[in-house]
């Protein structure tokens, strides 16, 4: 009876000692707190399953910053973007590389100095941007060429069906994995179908791999996978032949001239697919879903690609000379608009003092994390965007053709209308590729194939909502398409 009843006042005063601790409540200046009513935990369950919904409800009730409990963490969302620069600026109290490394450990099992992805972004400046942009625009377009012809010889004549989602994702995949991994006659890494079809594996669980709720099934499954990628991109990048990715062979030399050991070279190369492939065959998806179940949107982009087609001299388009498509453009900008949802998360290295635009100030507590949701606001946001739910592919041109760049909230001109690439410092280096890359894609589709939905009245499928937060969104779903080579008679 003796040891049971003090293992009993043990235990009891483990838990008092766990509440005192974690017990906060806000202090004078700080932002309003929803710690939820479950301890610890608060509202971490609702966040992950949708997490738009939820920072909605919160934005109803506590205004346009709050800070919300989930998992022993406390995160201080920033809704307001005439505010966002209050973050997206201060590179000296809010640090964005140290939650970077969190999810690199939970999701890759990667550990990197904390100053090496600012290393590894100006690697990529120099591939991506620049003379070096042009020739991975047609190193991808020749890419994609080749891999529609196998997929559908010239001569066939019956229609193709297949889900829209499977057909832009592993398509675009393979383009991107062949020009940046792979080399270009793939005797530098793995068969493209081989690399996707374990790349889908590991990104179906790669939400909760981040949020570490991995079921043990779940936890052996991405292990496996995760073990079986890093093997067949190993060769990728290691040779400097003509064949090789510049970009990669210099991110290896980057990583060997940090003393990062080879197995965590291979760890390194998987996020860096992730990071490169994980969004554009998605945004396709998007775009091309909403012109099929649009036909309105869908003859507007078909009349100006008609126009191009007609003008070029080359069999790669959009290659020698910079090709006008406003009305291509502003399509993509809603479609991103409607599906881009990423967090821009800081970690608070030192308290903060946070003035707002209407003046307020908020303290942010060192230890804490602070999280932009774009895609509430200003991207679905009502007052920005009259009827922000609908697809209207002109909403990004003025009544004269122009690019629309005035959007306004409260009156003032917003600098953030939509940030599906981010902004600041951490905007995403490889914009411009995956633009071009998008464009080439739907632009060989929509001028080389009939392309029409199985079922007209078919409209998009809902978002799988446990996504957001990780780039673009992907489908609970997907649309059936059927296809077939142009008649050129």
């Amino acid at each position: 009876m003796t040891w049971t009843t003090l293992l009993l006042m043990l235990l009891l005063l483990l838990v008092l000692l766990f509440f005192t601790l974690t017990r906060r409540s806000r202090l004078k200046r700080e932002p309003p707190l929803d710690k939820g009513i479950i301890p610890w935990l608060g509202h971490a369950l609702e966040f992950g399953r949708d997490a738009a919904k939820f920072l909605t409800r919160m934005k109803l009730k506590h205004g346009n910053i709050f800070t919300v409990r989930a998992a022993g963490r406390y995160v201080t969302v920033l809704l307001d973007p005439h505010s966002y620069d209050a973050v997206l600026g201060d590179s000296e109290c809010l640090d964005f590389t140290r939650y970077a490394q969190v999810l690199m450990d939970r999701i890759f099992n990667l550990q990197l100095p904390l100053d090496q992805p600012a290393k590894a972004k100006e690697t990529m400046k120099r591939h991506f941007l620049g003379m070096n942009a042009a020739a991975l625009d047609s190193i991808i377009s020749r890419h994609l060429r080749a891999l529609l012809k196998a997929k559908t010889p010239t001569n066939q004549k019956d229609w193709k069906e297949e889900g829209l989602f499977h057909l832009c994702y592993s398509l675009l995949f393979k383009a991107g994995y062949l020009t940046l991994f792979g080399g270009e006659q793939n005797n530098n890494g793995a068969d493209p179908s081989s690399v996707y079809d374990e790349y889908k594996k590991f990104d179906g669980l790669l939400t909760k791999m981040a949020r570490g709720t991995l079921r043990a099934e779940e936890k052996k499954t991405a292990h496996s996978v995760r073990k079986r990628l890093c093997e067949l991109l190993a060769p990728a990048g290691l040779t400097e032949d003509p064949e090789s990715s510049p970009w990669l062979h210099a991110y290896l030399q980057l990583l060997q001239e940090e003393g990062i050991d080879r197995e965590m070279q291979k760890k390194a190369v998987l996020m860096q697919l992730w990071a490169t492939q994980g969004n554009v065959g998605p945004a396709a998806f998007w775009l091309l879903g909403h012109l099929l179940t649009n036909p309105e949107a869908l003859t507007a982009v078909k009349k100006e690609f008609s126009q191009i087609s007609q003008m070029e001299t080359t069999e790669i388009p959009f290659k020698d000379k910079p090709v006008d498509t406003p009305v291509f453009d502003s399509a993509l900008q809603e479609a991103l608009r409607l599906t881009a949802a990423p967090f821009i998360t800081r970690e608070v290295v030192q308290e903060k003092s946070l003035r707002m635009a209407d003046g307020q100030e908020y303290l942010l507590r060192k230890g804490d994390r602070v999280c932009l949701f774009p895609f509430i606001s200003p991207q679905m946001d009502p007052e920005v965007y009259h009827e922000p739910q609908k697809f209207k592919h002109n909403r990004f041109l003025n009544e004269d053709g122009s690019v629309k760049e005035n959007f306004y909230k409260g009156g003032r001109r917003l600098k953030y209308y939509t940030m599906p690439w981010g902004a600041g410092t951490n905007g995403c280096v490889g914009k411009q590729f995956a633009i071009n890359t998008i464009r080439q894609f739907v632009y060989k589709f929509l001028t080389s194939f009939d392309l029409e939905l199985c079922d007209p009245n078919a409209s998009v499928p809902e978002i799988n909502a446990s996504r957001y937060g990780f780039g673009m969104l992907q489908p609970d779903g997907d649309l059936l398409v059927r296809y077939k080579p142009k008649n050129k008679d």
